[in-house]
């Protein structure tokens, strides 16, 4: 699991983490990595791995999500030749794979119980059964999980093992969100953004406006350093002028005001509408006389009307792309959704 990728920034609570993982690197115990999508959990996976005394042994990676939950246990214990259908000879599993260095476990709490189980008495007692197999094998084995739930509360609700999260949490690292890195945007950006112009043979690296950056500081990076990742690639491939500072971005690349529109954006058009052939399902704008300050004669219904009415206007300018509406009225897709089925306007 070799990467050019590092672990950059320069934020605080960043260092903090980072430096929570180097400590607990050298003793071998398991580690629990907690954070958002996006965050970085498989980089500090490496890097506990490349700082402990294992890190000559393989390091192993299995999505636990990227499996249907009757494959799990084969994918982690291995199998026997037929022990199930399809098995036509016997298979190592990721714990035997992982002998003498460490196993990453990533979206942990994706596991099933029968695979907690067996996972709790792997991590024990030292041993791994093939599914199938009769005798135990021993394997020297260090664990390290990472997920994006918050564990305790999965207990709670009797979909996690109490007693196995107590033998993961030796040491839980916790990443922040990108949104709390404000300080390591910039860092970042200049970073995915220099790798870019390398790969597209520019001479220099002109950085970006102030107003790119002012935008990239106020956007709250649902997907964290990786979306930004993909969207500072973006943003530079596209700019078609290297010797001048990238003053375009897009943080939404299936933005288009030809965007097909499903069955969900798509606008019912009333039966009397439909029986009369109308092309216009927009309700008709009210009359100024409705919110004109002057004759207002009920506040609340007057900018109720008045909303309604910017709404309506925004979707017919948008072609009823409802995404393209929320962007040119500087609204979020779901602040928009929101709004529109406030006003009956879906």
């Amino acid at each position: 699991m070799e990467r050019a990728t590092q672990l950059v920034g320069q934020a605080t609570s960043f260092l903090d983490a980072v430096e929570r993982a180097s400590r607990a690197a050298p003793l071998d115990r398991p580690v629990l990595v907690i954070g958002e999508r996006g965050t970085g959990k498989e980089l500090i996976a490496e890097r506990l791995h490349h700082l402990s005394s294992r890190w000559d042994g393989p390091l192993i990676t299995m999505n636990c999500a990227a499996l249907p939950e009757t494959l799990i246990e084969a994918e982690l214990f291995g199998h026997e030749a037929g022990a199930f259908t399809g098995a036509a000879k016997g298979r190592a599993g990721r714990f035997e794979e992982a002998d003498g260095g460490t196993l990453f476990l990533d979206e942990l709490a994706t596991l099933s119980s029968p695979a907690q189980d067996r996972l709790l008495r792997a991590i024990e007692y030292g041993e791994v059964t093939r599914i199938g197999a009769s005798k135990p094998l021993r394997v020297d084995v260090r664990i390290v999980a990472a997920t994006n739930e918050h564990l305790p509360r999965l207990v709670e609700e009797s979909r996690f093992r109490a007693d196995l999260l107590d033998r993961l949490s030796f040491e839980v690292v916790t990443l922040p969100p990108l949104r709390n890195r404000e300080s390591d945007i910039p860092v970042l950006a200049d970073h995915f953004g220099r790798r870019m112009a390398m790969e597209l043979e520019w001479e220099l690296w002109p950085g970006f406006s102030q107003g790119v950056t002012e935008r990239m500081l106020t956007y709250e990076w649902p997907g964290n350093v990786r979306e930004l990742k993909n969207v500072i690639e973006r943003a530079v491939y596209r700019w078609g002028v290297p010797d001048s500072p990238i003053d375009e971005i897009s943080f939404d690349p299936f933005a288009s005001p030809w965007a097909p529109m499903t069955s969900m954006s798509r606008p019912k058009a009333e039966p009397d509408a439909i029986a009369a052939g109308a092309q216009q399902v927009l309700p008709a704008l009210p009359a100024p006389g409705a919110y004109d300050p002057g004759e207002c004669g009920d506040f609340r219904l007057a900018v109720a009307e008045y909303e309604k009415a910017i709404l309506a206007a925004a979707l017919e300018k948008c072609r009823w792309n409802q995404r393209a509406a929320a962007q040119a009225l500087k609204l979020t897709y779901d602040q928009l959704r929101h709004a529109l089925r406030r006003h009956e306007l879906q």
